[in-house]
């Protein structure tokens, strides 16, 4: 499904190239349950925007499904982002101009899905995250939480194939975040191939992999074995 090969980033200064990631090279396959992991500053965002399509690497070679990624056009990553790929941000990303309701509805209207189909989604996911008596009120009114909640729901209302999420529970306490993990893993269980950003060693082991990345490299080992395996 991924596959980068050889993968740099890094901008340049006068004299001197700040490395952001360097020759990462990686292989996901479809239904797989990623975690990446690793210090602030390791890379770990940087990564994830690139296997989403919102960065492009300074050198190296992505194929989503077989298809390079290199120079794609515009109208090329917006149907992927519709109909592929879903996010979950740390900071929200909700619109502010929209109710709970219509922000999660939103990436349904985009994909096409019909009116009734809509509803049934959106009343499904309301009802599955506990907001249904806070689906007519503005993020603004939400709190950090419930604000977090909301993305991840707006995420994943379209079933993408990919979903990466970056700390989908750094705003969520213990509880909610325990939640969202056996969600996620429910998703990942049916199909959706996931990749997360997380601190949490916890929550990093609902993964079948984790990805440790240390000064823009990477280890990568199996979430039952202990040892890891520099590729």
């Amino acid at each position: 499904m991924i596959k980068l090969k050889e993968i740099y980033k890094y901008y340049d200064a006068k004299l001197q190239r700040t490395f952001i990631l360097k020759d990462i090279n990686l292989e996901i396959k479809e239904g797989e349950f990623v975690s990446i992991m690793g210090p602030s500053g390791a890379g770990k965002s940087t990564l994830l925007n690139i296997i989403g399509l919102l960065d492009e690497p300074s050198e190296g070679e992505y194929h989503f499904y077989d298809e390079s990624m290199a120079k794609i056009k515009e109208k090329k990553k917006v149907e992927y982002h519709r109909n592929h790929i879903g996010f979950i941000f740390q900071a929200y990303h909700l619109i502010e101009e929209m109710t709970v309701y219509e922000n999660i509805e939103t990436p349904l209207i985009y994909k096409g899905v019909k009116n009734k189909e809509r509803k049934a989604i959106v009343a499904d996911l309301l009802d599955r995250f506990n907001m249904v008596a806070k689906k007519d009120l503005f993020p603004t009114q939400l709190s950090g939480g419930q604000q977090q909640l909301v993305g991840i729901a707006r995420a994943i209302a379209g079933k993408p194939k990919l979903l990466l999420a970056d700390e989908p529970t750094g705003n969520l306490h213990t509880t909610q975040g325990r939640m969202i993990m056996e969600l996620l893993k429910t998703l990942n269980n049916e199909g959706m191939t996931i990749i997360q950003v997380t601190h949490n060693q916890e929550f990093a082991k609902y993964g079948n992999r984790i990805i440790n990345l240390v000064d823009g490299l990477v280890e990568d080992s199996k979430v039952e074995k202990t040892e890891a395996i520099n590729i």
